[in-house]
Formats: C-alpha cells, structure tokens, sequence
C-alpha cells in the first residue's frame, strides 16, 4: 500500500520561496494521481491542485494560482510542490494525497494520506 510522506515545510518569511516533496513509499511501479492540500489554522482543508501520472494538472486553487507549481518525477516517485512569493496566509499544513491513477483524477476524493507538513510564512 503506497504511503505519501512530505517534507520540506518550515518557517520562512514572507516573499520567500519553498519547495513540498510529496515521496510515493512503497508505490512500486503503480502510477497514482497526486494531489496537495492545505488547512490553515481553524480553518478547513482546502485543495491547492493534483497532477497525473503523466504530468497533467488540475486548476489550481483560486488562492495559489500564479504563485504555486505542481510537477513530478515518475522515476523517483516524487511529486513537488514548488511555491513562491508566500504570504502570510499560505501558513499551514500541506498535506499530500494519492489515489490510483486508473480513478476520475477530477474527483475530490482521495485513498492515501501523508501526515502533513507545517510551512509557517511570517510577515
């Protein structure tokens, strides 16, 4: 069973850049389709985008639209999430989500889930 698990979050200050690596554990050869979320403090889990396994993505979030890039490495069963010019209210926990690929990548729901990483953006 695959296991998505982020890393790269941390405190940085605002206008700053980050890169989220979302690493597939245990995917093997299976192609999922991958999403990123977010939930700022007290508030509900928001979609940013999800990319196929081929590398085609999703609209973005109205929120992140312009600021934000989801890409992927298929060889090393790795999804990016590559954000710039933050602002204070990209803080958050961003989390990762896998489903198989052969599933609506347009449908909301996800089968797999990462614990998530804090990205504290200070002013």
């Amino acid at each position: 069973q695959v296991r998505p698990v982020e890393f790269g979050g941390g405190l940085v200050q605002a206008g700053d850049s980050r890169r989220l690596s979302c690493v597939l554990a245990e995917a093997g050869s299976t192609p999922y389709t991958v999403a990123w979320l977010r939930q700022p403090p007290g508030n509900e889990r928001e979609f940013l985008v999800a990319i196929t396994w081929a590398g085609v993505a999703t609209a973005y979030a109205d929120s992140v639209k312009g600021r934000f890039t989801i890409s992927r490495d298929n060889e090393k069963n790795t999804v990016f999430l590559q954000m710039d010019s933050l602002v204070p209210e990209d803080t958050a926990v961003y989390y990762c989500a896998a489903k198989p690929a052969d599933k609506d990548f347009r449908a909301p729901t996800y089968d797999y889930w990462g614990r998530g990483t804090q990205v504290t953006v200070s002013a």
